[in-house]
């Protein structure tokens, strides 16, 4: 399996933030953010599936527009994978008539453009031997991380959470974990904000990854911009020992 970042940042701002999205293969999305829209329009249409971790606009924001843009392209509708209480909230204030149509129900509720798949925690899909699990996390809305599996190796990522010994125990129970991509919004200074927004700050992040077996590759992301490279100082301060990078547009993780 091969895992390709469109975005990876906790904001916009200049040429090369992009927020949270991910490419498996060529076929599956990993979040919608807006690193979505530098896919080209053949590219977008041949997405199938989106797994999404939460409902924040970081996200999300590119979802409405990818729908619009590939609908009338394909011949199935776009399986988007989510908590039912994200799939609630994306209905209630995104796909409402008012924000967006609902392309759940267009061209008609049979045949729609979109379609919603609810995923629980702990449970998984397999797409030809590749099989993705929703992991718990903690945010301030509901939020799920995710365990992708080559049948090989895994690569589990974090999405955004604050420290979650439920998510601790499942990356531990990964036999073969080649990488980690864990989020660090904040740099430590902001470790009452990093609280309040449930997000993790370098020391948040330390006491994760001392409780971490094995040897993973560990990529850091989320990372606000104009502080991605202290939050990085800091991180590498608070876990010496444990080789760690911010992760970045265009990587290519393989597993």
């Amino acid at each position: 399996m091969k895992l390709k970042v469109l975005g990876c940042s906790g904001g916009i701002g200049g040429a090369q933030p992009r927020t949270t999205s991910f490419l498996l293969d060529d076929d599956i999305l990993i979040d919608c953010g807006t690193g979505v829209g530098d896919l080209t329009l053949s590219e977008l249409a041949r997405i199938d599936h989106v797994f999404l971790t939460h409902a924040h606009l970081d996200h999300i924001a590119a979802l409405p527009l990818m729908i619009d843009s590939v609908g009338e392209l394909r011949q199935a509708p776009v399986q988007v994978h989510a908590t039912p209480e994200t799939i609630r909230i994306l209905h209630s204030h995104i796909f409402n008539w008012l924000v967006w149509p609902d392309f759940s129900a267009i061209p008609d509720h049979h045949q729609p453009f979109m379609r919603f798949q609810p995923i629980h925690v702990g449970e998984r899909l397999d797409f030809g031997g590749r099989g993705i699990t929703a992991l718990p996390a903690r945010h301030t809305v509901p939020a799920v991380a995710y365990r992708l599996d080559s049948g090989r190796a895994q690569l589990v990522f974090s999405g955004d959470t604050a420290y979650c010994p439920e998510l601790i125990t499942a990356i531990n129970e990964c036999p073969e974990l080649r990488h980690l991509i864990l989020e660090t919004a904040f740099a430590e200074e902001q470790h009452g904000l990093a609280v309040a927004s449930r997000h993790l700050c370098p020391s948040m992040s330390r006491a994760v990854l001392d409780e971490i077996r094995g040897t993973p590759e560990i990529h850091i992301s989320h990372l606000k911009p104009g502080a991605g490279q202290r939050i990085i100082d800091q991180l590498e301060a608070c876990a010496p020992g444990r080789p760690l990078r911010a992760l970045g547009r265009g990587d290519i993780l393989e597993f």
